[in-house]
């Protein structure tokens, strides 16, 4: 690992600032699967935790960056917040089932919410940035691999058009541009974090490639076009 550090060294602004703008690349991602909803005309068979998740993590990203006092951090997750609630509020548009869809994961948000920013109020300042660190770490990589909860599913039916294409994609491309800004800087917590996220998504894309999304029956399109005049 020391080797791989040593010979990128030389790239070490590079990749961060690669990192950065690929980052905040990624939050427009949601915009390809709101296409998809579009198109579709409704949300099934589409979570809406990329979104409402997205939500949760960067207010709490936006929380970190405060305690750190770090303007790029700090940018960043207030245009991540934006963009999601944006998303959110066009999957509402096509969500069937609301109470499931968005307002059970809105309140699961809320709750996050509550008890984390409560945390931060109460935690020893000392330990406050490596401890609530690692909890977004464990909360992000929840996010990038919740879609892999319904896997059984997902074989069963040959069938893994919930995962959302963009978003997967992008994670894994940052997920490994971080890895390497982490193993430039020696610094394992990065390493370790990202590794794990990388293999989730990359897990994910894989299911993609071998269970693609069926192609819809004459009816069906039909149906879906009935849909989209009613709205």
């Amino acid at each position: 690992m020391e080797a791989i550090s040593y010979i990128l060294q030389p790239y070490k602004e590079i990749v961060g600032e690669v990192a950065s703008y690929v980052t905040i690349a990624q939050f427009f991602s949601g915009s390809f699967v709101c296409r998809d909803i579009y198109r579709k005309g409704t949300s099934k068979d589409i979570s809406s935790m990329p979104f409402i998740g997205g939500v949760t993590i960067a207010i709490l990203m936006l929380k970190y960056g405060l305690l750190l006092n770090d303007p790029a951090m700090i940018k960043v997750n207030v245009v991540a917040i934006v963009l999601n609630i944006i998303y959110s509020i066009f999957f509402y548009k096509f969500a069937e089932d609301k109470y499931e869809e968005i307002y059970k994961p809105i309140s699961m948000g809320i709750g996050v919410l509550a008890i984390l920013l409560g945390y931060t109020e109460l935690e020893n300042p000392k330990n406050l940035e490596f401890r609530f660190g690692l909890i977004l770490t464990i909360l992000m990589l929840a996010l990038l691999g919740a879609p892999l909860g319904g896997v059984k599913q997902i074989i069963a039916d040959k069938d893994a058009s919930s995962i959302p294409l963009p978003i997967t994609l992008m994670g894994a491309i940052v997920t490994f541009l971080w890895l390497l800004y982490g193993i430039i800087l020696q610094n394992g917590f990065m390493i370790v974090q990202n590794v794990i996220g990388c293999v989730l998504c990359v897990v994910q894309l894989a299911l993609i490639i071998k269970y693609p999304k069926p192609e819809p029956s004459q009816g069906q399109n039909k149906k879906i076009k009935s849909v989209k005049k009613e709205q």
